[in-house]
């Protein structure tokens, strides 16, 4: 019970953080591109924050699937 327990957490874990890095992701990106139809100028300088932006979300499901491994092999 307790090996199916730690089997659907640890795909839950997974699961969740995937949709919130998807929502994340598209949230980011889709402000950025709203930035740059307003400052064509400031393009260069918004390209490189939103993929230190995307680069931290994309972090928190390597983290969840890290957890989730954890929980596997407890």
């Amino acid at each position: 019970m307790a090996t199916g327990l730690a089997l659907f957490g640890a795909g839950l874990a997974a699961g969740f953080a995937a949709i919130g890095t998807g929502i994340g992701n598209g949230l980011v990106i889709s402000k950025t591109l709203e930035s740059m139809a307003r400052q064509p100028e400031l393009s260069g300088q918004l390209r490189t924050t939103m993929f230190i932006g995307v680069g931290l979300i994309e972090a928190v499901p390597i983290i969840a699937v890290v957890i989730s491994f954890m929980l596997l092999n407890k």
